[in-house]
């Protein structure tokens, strides 16, 4: 038997710039904690790889206040607004690690929600890149995550944005 391994095999680059960045500050930490907000990526055995090597992982906002030093890196899959804010006010040295693509929607669906766009995400309500889109928004964005609420939605709004 031949086995291949696919051209795509791997981590997509928003992912592995993630990685790199946790594994870079770990090799140059001179004693500060390290935290990540949220798992830095959807694989569970490399997050409890990154913990076994001192890396915490962070769950809310509110553990976040709690926190006076140290380092976090900012998940894969970003943060909102709120969360961002905290942590420019927090003391902590922060590492963002958010996918370039992710980034590029944050800043896509604050502007046009500025301009009074409606934003519509398609995805899964309560993951944390839909979450952190969903905080970007300067109004309420409408998430559809099945096909039968795709059926059933009707915005009322002409000029909507869907992401």
């Amino acid at each position: 038997m031949e086995i291949r391994l696919a051209k795509s095999a791997g981590f997509c680059f928003g992912v592995e710039k993630a990685m790199k960045k946790a594994y870079e500050q770990l090799e140059k930490n001179c004693g500060e904690k390290i935290y990540t907000f949220g798992p830095i990526i959807h694989n569970q055995e490399v997050v409890r790889e990154l913990e076994s090597k001192g890396i915490q992982v962070i769950e809310s906002a509110e553990e976040l206040t709690g926190l006076k030093r140290g380092i976090i890196i900012i998940r894969s899959h970003g943060i909102s607004k709120e969360v961002n804010d905290i942590m420019n006010k927090s003391g902590l040295t922060l590492i963002d690690a958010t996918c370039p693509f992710v980034k590029r929607i944050h800043n896509i669906v604050q502007k046009e929600s500025q301009n009074g766009r409606k934003i519509i995400i398609i995805g899964n309500d309560g993951h944390p890149e839909v979450e952190g889109i969903k905080g970007w928004c300067l109004n309420k964005p409408v998430v559809i995550g099945s096909q039968e609420e795709a059926n059933n939605f009707t915005s009322g709004v002409n000029d909507g944005l869907c992401i």
